[in-house]
């Protein structure tokens, strides 16, 4: 043991997480290694044993079962066809309409996203079934990735959202509050995408050209609603089994994501895309992200430990309330470091670090918790598409057709970006947006 202020390990421990992420070492292992560097410091061996009970607790959550299981309902729907008959329909119903192919971009993610909630499958399904039609029709590269990597977003905030599970779990809150709570914040944001699009292509057509004549008149109106309905019914009986299901207090987030893996293999047979290949794949890809999201939770889980341990959250808590900058002042201060870790830092980190700290001074301040991390959860939106480490951003060059340049991906996400925090700040202005919805719900 080493005899050190909390102010001194605090500021230690902080310093010793940025160069362990800076020098590229896995997020899990970094946690992990500070949590034991620093727990022998404070209490010597004896901190081992906090660490199993710990590690045990995540392991004995009943709650965390959802993460698997929704993790499995998006990788087998991203193999069922769903997004691709959802957008050729959408594609052809809104093409007419300037920056149409667009729009319905944004809608097809929005609806995707509340049938997976998983970032990588959104975006890169996305990118490769629109970007190379969007390109073809004369879009501008910038609005063709913008509107891809940010509809794709959505899956993350939209539920059922594995990040909502998470922060659910570590907030001692209602998952399923958490998830009916974030469905208006998350249509807000699809909204703002819509307008801005349509705006941007009506001031300028040549961003977001409509479809020629020729290729209007292929298909009759009626049956390009027909189609675009046909292909609705599936996703939105999907939607209404797990979030229908959590909302009138019919199953717990736990049963409803158990629900939507199976109504996520139904669909793959309705869709005729079942194979043996495809479901040991989406076995396999479920077990790979599972081991990465527990793991990251185990090494998160002791360092927040050793953290509180040592008195770090009331150095945090002591520094933040002595600014003097009142409830909205600090506020802001706690969304700014929210914004800024996501630029270094993925969502689960983020969380696991913050909200130990945040959310008791969040309660001292008098904010509704359920209100208050749906906040931070529209506010980590952004943290998959600002540089340098923005996720959204990896995934779309990775599936870019040639022409697209990295660049072309950072000029387009700006606009969507400050589109985001604009989406904050109405919901910070009207908190009946995030908290209406679960005062109904039935307990």
């Amino acid at each position: 043991m080493i005899d050190l202020s909390p102010v001194t390990l605090t500021i230690l421990m902080f310093v010793g997480l940025l160069i362990g992420l800076f020098l590229g070492h896995p997020l899990a292992f970094v946690l992990g290694g500070l949590a034991v560097i620093f727990g022998l410091i404070g209490w010597g061996p004896q901190c081992l044993y906090m660490f199993m009970n710990r590690i045990y607790n995540v392991m004995d959550n009943y709650v965390l079962i959802a993460i698997p299981l929704f993790i499995f309902m998006a990788n087998i729907l991203e193999r069922s066809g769903v997004a691709e008959k959802l957008f050729d329909s959408f594609r052809l119903l809104l093409g007419p309409l300037r920056g149409g192919v667009a729009v319905a971009v944004v809608i097809v993610c929005t609806l995707f996203a509340a049938c997976t909630g998983i970032i990588g499958a959104s975006v890169v399904s996305m990118s490769l079934l629109a970007m190379p039609t969007m390109l073809k029709y004369g879009y501008q590269k910038e609005l063709t990735t913008g509107t891809i990597a940010a509809g794709g977003t959505l899956g993350i905030l939209i539920p059922p959202s594995i990040m909502l599970v998470v922060m659910g779990d570590q907030a001692r809150l209602s998952v399923g509050k958490l998830f009916i709570g974030a469905v208006l914040p998350g249509l807000v944001l699809a909204a703002l995408y819509i307008i801005y699009i349509l705006l941007r292509c009506l001031i300028n057509p040549k961003l977001g050209p409509a479809l020629s004549p020729e290729e209007r008149k292929m298909y009759s109106l009626i049956t390009r609603v027909s189609q675009s309905v046909k292909y609705l019914v599936p996703p939105m009986i999907l939607i209404l089994g797990v979030l229908g299901s959590i909302f009138f207090g019919v199953a717990t987030p736990t049963e409803a994501a158990a629900v939507g893996a199976f109504l996520a293999f139904v669909m793959m047979l309705v869709y005729r895309r079942f194979s043996w290949k495809a479901i040991t794949e989406a076995i396999w890809q479920t077990a790979k992200t599972n081991c990465m999201v527990i793991i990251i939770l185990c090494g998160a889980t002791c360092f927040t430990g050793v953290f509180l341990g040592i008195g770090g959250g009331d150095v945090i808590k002591d520094l933040l309330l002595g600014l003097g900058l009142g409830k909205w002042g600090i506020f802001w201060i706690m969304m700014l470091i929210v914004f800024i870790l996501g630029m270094f830092i993925d969502w689960i980190g983020i969380v696991l670090i913050t909200f130990p700290v945040f959310l008791p001074i969040a309660r001292q301040l008098g904010f509704d918790p359920l209100w208050f991390v749906i906040m931070i959860a529209i506010n980590l939106q952004a943290s998959f598409l600002t540089p340098p480490f923005g996720y959204a951003l990896f995934y779309l060059k990775g599936t870019a057709p040639e022409g697209v340049t990295i660049m072309d991906i950072y000029k387009g996400i700006i606009p969507f970006v400050f589109l985001m925090i604009c989406g904050l700040l109405i919901c910070v202005i009207f908190p009946s947006l995030s908290l209406w919805l679960p005062s109904l719900m039935v307990r």
